[in-house]
């Protein structure tokens, strides 16, 4: 993980330094907030960690040019003089926290851990549309309320589509939010959970995907997970369309919570809400703004059965953003029965707004690396292990680039 420091007092950028030793940051350190940015312009980094007096320009400009650039980027103030409005102006930015100088090394070390948990398991976007106006919605929302202080494992069961891994992501800020959050195939877990990635997860929540298809050597080496000490730090947590394939002892042990999602057919009162926060959500990705739906549109958003659920409904969004005339029946009508499938044809992208022709085609790549996100995460049924697989991307750094681009499992 690539950790980018910027302090001007030689003595002091040491010291962070020699406390950094040894850790698993891949650090660059600097006293020239210029020469920083042209770091996050190239090669980027996960955290900057910035002092607020600097020569040139401020922390705060800095912080405001970095996060500009990589809205991804986790930052850190630091400062000896700062004041209240410097310190609410850089949270407005988007920085995790302020260390007012001197500090013990001790709170430094615990922060950089902290965020290093951040980094690799990044917790659910709090932006991310949580619908529930149907009766369904809302006594599901009510049971998730009342979880929220139990630290029991919890089991989302419903039909593929349905929003069981929204659900879990409705959970865990409720319980934890500001932990880590990490979710994992049941079908890639025979490796076993290994105790850099349960310690990553300590204070957080890890969510295992499909757990009807949880082999016997799969389920071993979860339950073994879940009984380490390390695995007691964690919340558990796990999705299922077939409760009845998942094997005993996993059930019992992640069940001791059941939560049943319902289907969209039972959620009239949310069809055209979610669609418009699913629309919305898609044009956002894409730096766009979302066309309107006139009443001839959500007839056809309140007409459709839905038999893909929330799925076959964001992949109806996606087709409906790349339509400039809106939406159309012939989306809906063209959408793939149980979601699996997605828009095909041409590749379409917002106008790049940048002055440069460089700054432009760093505009369109980032766009692009977008859409093939959703399309890997649409393939391969939402399962965010085998999309990474398929780009040759680690799991990490697929939830880092997907949280950039605010992309999350239905």
């Amino acid at each position: 993980m690539r950790l980018i420091l910027v302090e001007d007092k030689d003595s002091f950028r040491k010291l962070l330094i020699q406390a950094l030793k040894g850790s698993a940051w891949k650090l660059r350190a600097t006293g020239d907030p210029l020469e920083a940015m042209g770091w996050i312009e190239g090669d980027g980094a996960e955290v900057l960690v910035t002092d607020l007096r600097l020569p040139g320009i401020s922390g705060l400009e800095l912080i405001r040019r970095a996060k500009r650039a990589q809205p991804g980027l986790r930052v850190v103030l630091m400062s000896a003089f700062g004041e209240p409005k410097d310190i609410v102006s850089a949270m407005q930015m988007g920085a995790e926290d302020f260390l007012p100088k001197p500090f013990d090394m001790d709170i430094f070390l615990a922060l950089m851990d902290r965020l290093q948990a951040l980094v690799g398991a990044p917790p659910p976007d709090p932006r991310e549309p949580w619908i529930a106006f149907s009766p369904a919605m809302r006594s599901l929302d009510s049971s998730l309320r009342a979880a929220a202080d139990s630290e029991a494992p919890a089991l989302f069961i419903g039909p593929k589509g349905a929003g069981k891994a929204r659900a879990a992501r409705r959970l865990h800020p409720l319980r934890q939010p500001r932990g880590p959050f990490l979710s994992l195939s049941a079908s890639d877990l025979e490796e076993g959970i290994g105790a850099a990635t349960l310690g990553l997860l300590q204070g957080g929540s890890l969510l295992v995907l499909g757990l009807e298809h949880l082999s016997p050597k799969a389920e071993v080496a979860l339950l073994k997970a879940m009984d380490a000490p390390l695995g007691h730090g964690i919340q558990w947590m796990a999705t299922c369309g077939d409760e009845s394939a998942v094997p005993d002892a996993a059930r019992l042990r992640l069940g001791v919570l059941r939560f049943e999602l319902p289907s969209l057919s039972r959620r009239q009162e949310d069809l055209v809400p979610l669609f418009r926060a699913l629309l919305d959500q898609a044009a956002t990705g894409e730096g766009r703004v979302a066309p309107a739906l006139d009443r001839s549109a959500e007839k056809e958003v309140l007409s459709r059965e839905w038999p893909g659920n929330a799925r076959e409904m964001a992949w109806c969004a996606q087709a409906t953003l790349h339509n400039a005339s809106g939406l159309l029946a012939r989306h809906l009508a063209a959408a793939p029965l149980g979601g699996g499938g997605r828009p095909e044809g041409e590749l379409s992208l917002p106008w790049p707004q940048g002055s440069t022709l460089e700054a432009m085609l760093k505009e369109a790549q980032h766009s692009i690396e977008g859409v093939l996100l959703r399309r890997a995460l649409a393939t391969h049924g939402n399962d965010p292990a085998s999309a990474a697989a398929s780009l040759g991307l680690t799991l990490r750094a697929f939830a880092s680039r997907a949280k950039e681009h605010k992309i999350s499992e239905t």
